[in-house]
């Protein structure tokens, strides 16, 4: 049995009194709203930000929605592209608007928060190619922003992460936007799914399954054969050289647990300045369960301050 923590048992019970439905059990569209109630039925209170506003900007299959997030702090600040997690397949802007609150906030920096093509309508890789615009898009108007182009700034959540990783690889291969940073929480690293946590941790810690994450997967890539493709598994990338120094966040009762570390490792054999923590106890999507988990805010506090030191 997982040795969970005692916050996040008490989480699972309170989830299990919700009568959620396994992920793998709906179709997308299920998926979707479940993930949507679930997200409006938080009480927590996010951090203070001075402006919000849901705008399009022009991505590669047309018109795409971001919600740009505004700190209260004066004059020109670095800025953070966030993509959202979900399995590339579910989550959206507003089931992530909470946590994008905080990292603005938090971090002090203007945060875009990008509404990517998903699957099953839009499947590899038009995510990635939405989550790369997004980013350029930032960078080019950096100063109608408010933000510092030479501040930027990658950070996403599961799929999220699993995208902020892989633009960074793009920008380093394209010579830029550079970053200054890249924050990987819980990253899906390797669409192979052959680690040994996605055994240990197959049932038992809350809604990612091993079976929810072949879900996921089948409904992101094309074919499997798409999961040797380094921009959907960015641990077969060849050379990660060079890349955004990074954090790593990790849950330890989690399925994707053993390819983020294991990515984590990647990245340092290669020269990369990685932090990583890992927090004991935790399941995936631990990140967003505040106030109910202290470990969801003492990890977001620190991807605040790795964000901080990287734009100083």
């Amino acid at each position: 049995m997982p040795n969970l923590h005692p916050q996040i048992e008490k989480v699972l019970e309170a989830m299990a009194g919700m009568n959620l439905r396994a992920i793998e059990a709906m179709t997308p569209a299920e998926a979707r709203a479940q993930m949507e109630a679930t997200a409006a039925s938080r009480k927590a209170e996010p951090l203070p930000v001075a402006r919000v506003e849901t705008r399009t900007i022009p991505g590669p299959a047309g018109a795409m929605p971001v919600r740009i997030y505004w700190p209260n702090a004066a004059g020109t600040r670095p800025a953070i592209v966030y993509y959202h997690g979900g399995g590339h397949v579910i989550g959206s802007l507003d089931t992530h608007d909470l946590v994008a609150r905080n990292l603005c906030g938090g971090a002090e920096a203007v945060v875009v928060s990008v509404d990517y093509r998903m699957g099953p309508e839009h499947r590899f890789p038009a995510a990635v190619e939405d989550s790369v615009a997004g980013l350029e898009w930032v960078h080019a108007n950096a100063a109608s922003l408010g933000a510092d182009p030479d501040r930027l700034g990658v950070h996403g959540d599961s799929a999220g992460a699993n995208l902020a990783a892989v633009v960074a690889i793009i920008a380093r291969d394209k010579g830029g936007p550079k970053l200054r940073l890249q924050s990987l929480v819980y990253p899906v690293a390797d669409f192979r799914m052959g680690s040994e946590s996605y055994t240990k941790y197959a049932t038992g810690c809350g809604v990612l399954t091993a079976d929810a994450m072949r879900w996921f997967r089948d409904h992101y890539l094309r074919t499997m054969d798409d999961a040797t493709d380094w921009r959907a598994s960015p641990l077969l990338a060849p050379n990660l050289k060079g890349v955004a120094p990074a954090i790593v966040i990790a849950a330890e009762c989690d399925v994707l647990h053993d390819e983020g570390a294991e990515y984590g490792d990647r990245l340092k054999q290669a020269g990369v300045p990685v932090e990583r923590h890992e927090y004991a106890g935790m399941i995936h999507a631990f990140f967003g369960m505040m106030p109910a988990v202290d470990d969801a805010m003492n990890a977001q506090r620190a991807v605040w301050a790795a964000f901080k030191r990287a734009f100083a």
